[in-house]
């Protein structure tokens, strides 16, 4: 009773297609594919800052004398 069979699955992709329309689909498609890469692009764009951020939070370390 919880899962659905292969003929749910055809009814809800028919009454998708009558209400959005064969041309929308792959419209949304490609705007969700767009919306998706410029996450990705946002995320790897704020990495640099943090990693740039704690090079200028540490101290930068002293050298250590040699051993005798």
């Amino acid at each position: 009773m919880g899962s659905f069979s292969l003929m749910h699955w055809i009814v809800v992709l028919v009454v998708v297609i009558l209400l959005f329309g064969a041309g929308r689909i792959p419209q949304a498609m490609g705007d969700l594919a767009k919306g998706m890469k410029s996450f990705k692009r946002g995320l790897s764009e704020d990495e640099p800052d943090q990693v740039t951020a704690k090079k200028l939070d540490s101290k930068p370390e002293e050298p250590r004398p040699p051993a005798a």
